[in-house]
């Protein structure tokens, strides 16, 4: 079959061909129709990701949609080394799958999949958002907040503030049910917008944020984090989801900024949460999203294109489809 083979750690898929896989006990051979690049992709491929099988050669993608042996159209996730998404075939259980609504299109679904679960299980798995509640989501300028925003809405909060680096970039969440934007800038040269950025913060914490979804880690989590401790004692707890580390990963965290501070910290993502509970998040995203009236900007390419493609960082998920 024709595939995207990764023949070592940090390299390029290249379309090529790999065996096909075959099914054991239990299994299905499914057709392969759409499979999106994430940055959870990019990072299991390279090998320098915390859940990466490291097994060269071998197929790229972690989730895709498909047509099983009897005709239905599924989500499907989980497959096991050296075999991925991104083939024309892959192997799975009825475990690893999720059916999917008729008004969602192939390569919409296989886009909103990652971005979504990344989402709905931080909100819904790990901080149990309440409905009137109030959301920060740092870092939200990426396909992931941007399906975080409409999901903290469609759960029920109350208010949605966004945070990222650029006003233009978040102005375009408004639309998507962000009520408050804040730009930062945390350039070493420039303190002064770092110590605006902890002020504003600061000011929002006092007056109440109840769970804060983090896609960036690095220096605007410690800038959060102290923000939240200094801000009124007397404020209800806060649950920080720790969900992707694109500006570090690691950061300085003082032992004090905890026992000062009403914060929970929790990270959400694979073997966090269980596998099942994964796939239950991404099927309550499946079933809202058209109800919801949620988007997701998209760019379709052929997987024969995968090398000129797996470095494209537009705004639009590029989601690799097969014949």
């Amino acid at each position: 079959m024709k595939a995207a083979v990764v023949y070592g750690p940090g390299q390029t898929p290249q379309f090529a061909d790999f065996p096909d896989p075959v099914p054991g006990e239990g299994e299905s051979l499914i057709t392969v129709r759409a499979a999106a690049l994430s940055p959870l992709t990019r990072s299991r491929a390279s090998g320098a990701h915390y859940s990466a099988d490291n097994i060269y050669p071998s197929v790229a993608g972690v989730d895709g949609v498909g047509i099983t042996p009897d005709g239905r159209r599924v989500y499907f996730a989980a497959l096991a080394a050296p075999y991925g998404a991104m083939a024309q075939k892959a192997v799975v259980s009825p475990r690893q799958c999720v059916d999917l609504p008729a008004e969602i299109d192939d390569v919409t679904a296989a886009a909103i999949a990652n971005p979504g679960m990344s989402a709905m299980a931080a909100l819904a798995e790990r901080a149990h958002l309440q409905p009137g509640e109030t959301v920060l989501i740092n870092g939200a300028t990426g396909s992931a907040g941007h399906m975080a925003v409409q999901i903290a809405k469609h759960l029920g909060a109350s208010r949605v503030i966004v945070t990222g680096r650029h006003q233009s970039s978040l102005e375009e969440l408004r639309p998507l049910g962000a009520d408050e934007l804040i730009a930062f800038d945390l350039n070493p040269a420039n303190p002064q917008a770092a110590d605006q950025f902890e002020a504003i913060l600061k000011d929002q914490f006092a007056q109440g944020i109840n769970v804060v979804v983090d896609y960036l880690w690095g220096k605007s989590a410690e800038t959060i984090i102290a923000a939240i401790a200094k801000a009124a004692a007397d404020t209800a707890p806060v649950r920080f989801i720790q969900v992707g580390n694109s500006s570090g990963s690691d950061i300085a965290l003082p032992g004090a900024a905890l026992r000062s501070s009403p914060i929970v910290l929790m990270g959400s993502g694979l073997k966090s949460v269980p596998m099942p509970r994964l796939l239950a998040s991404i099927k309550s995203v499946f079933e809202a999203f058209a109800p919801a009236g949620s988007t997701i900007e998209t760019r379709p390419v052929p997987l024969s294109e995968v090398a000129e493609a797996w470095h494209d960082n537009g705004k639009a998920r590029v989601v690799f489809v097969l014949p």
